[in-house]
């Protein structure tokens, strides 16, 4: 299953792997996105054979996430690569989040990411325990989506981030 065209819905380019990540990354994230590139395929469309969330695709692909037996099957049809290929890499193991980007991120994107927290964590916080009390949104109960919004000022991102809710416990 190839896509056409630019590979995205939106009409932008897909994106691939950059070589001065590859060492930073498990075995299965080169010959996924060699042939995500080779298919020309979004993650988009890859979320839509694999019944899931495109960031939890792109996730996969990053080792941030892990993959369940279905997923791997659906990936090595969908991609051309062998099962038993795919089977030896880290794909259904323990993801390794976290330790690939260094802390502020220098790429601009994920550091505006960074930039919201640093300018609006403690109101997040506030206006969070205020109405849910002492705790935290996991991280680990959680989805997130990325969303694209029109209007007459221009082009928006929305990411919806949705956790569920630990309290602290008292001891």
């Amino acid at each position: 299953m190839a896509a056409t065209g630019s590979g995205t819905s939106s009409g932008h380019p897909i994106t691939v792997l950059t070589q001065d990540l590859v060492h930073k990354l498990p075995s299965q994230s080169p010959l996924l996105f060699a042939q995500k590139k080779a298919k020309n395929l979004s993650f988009e469309t890859i979320s839509q054979v694999l019944g899931r969330d495109e960031v939890a695709v792109a996730a996969i692909f990053y080792g941030q996430g892990r993959a369940s037996d279905e997923d791997v099957a659906k990936l090595a049809q969908l991609l051309d690569i062998p099962e038993e290929k795919l089977r030896e890499t880290e794909i259904t193991g323990i993801p390794d989040r976290g330790r690939s980007m260094e802390m502020p991120p220098r790429e601009p994107l994920m550091y505006r990411l960074y930039e919201i927290v640093q300018n609006y964590g403690y109101a997040y916080k506030a206006v969070i325990n205020e109405k849910f009390g002492d705790g935290i949104m996991s991280a680990i109960s959680y989805s997130t989506k990325v969303e694209k919004e029109t209007d007459e000022k221009g082009e928006w991102v929305k990411i919806t981030l949705r956790g569920k809710w630990l309290p602290y416990t008292r001891f």
